[in-house]
């Protein structure tokens, strides 16, 4: 079965980057960190969930990959990011990286974004990432995605 349009162009962007990590789209939703472990049958903290958040005076985008186990401490976040940032609408999120919330993979966005990875990532063999619609993922490495995102690997939670 062909892949949705958001999905496939998270397939090409990883095929550009030189991956073959396969998209995998789902009948039920991946939109939650415990939705997809659920369908993947892994752990919740191997699911990287991605989140954008928004600088306050820049408006600029952040994207943290993030485990699904963990939550982003917005004051660590702040220090890294240099400026306080705020949980950005779901248009922003949109039109900074070409995907709806729930779906933003790591890679393929509109734009360059900074990237942050949760250290809490580093230590499973395998990981899983959205791809694009808030029901397809693929799975890689922590060293796949920190290669793929050029992303720096923070303490985030």
């Amino acid at each position: 079965m062909p892949l949705s349009p958001s999905a496939q162009k998270v397939q090409d962007a990883l095929t550009a980057l030189g991956f073959v990590h396969q998209v995998i789209e789902f009948e039920q939703t991946t939109r939650t960190s415990a939705e997809a472990a659920q369908a993947v049958g892994c752990a919740v903290g191997q699911i990287a969930k991605s989140l954008v958040f928004k600088g306050k005076q820049s408006g600029k985008a952040t994207l943290v990959i993030a485990s699904g186990a963990n939550r982003v401490d917005e004051k660590k976040l702040r220090e890294l990011a240099g400026e306080k940032v705020e949980k950005p609408d779901a248009d922003f999120v949109r039109s900074r990286t070409g995907f709806v919330i729930g779906g933003v993979p790591p890679v393929g966005h509109a734009e360059p974004l900074e990237t942050l990875i949760d250290e809490a990532l580093m230590q499973y063999e395998s990981i899983w990432a959205a791809a694009g619609t808030p029901n397809a993922v693929f799975k890689l490495t922590p060293a796949d995605l920190v290669q793929m995102t050029g992303g720096r690997v923070v303490s985030i939670s």
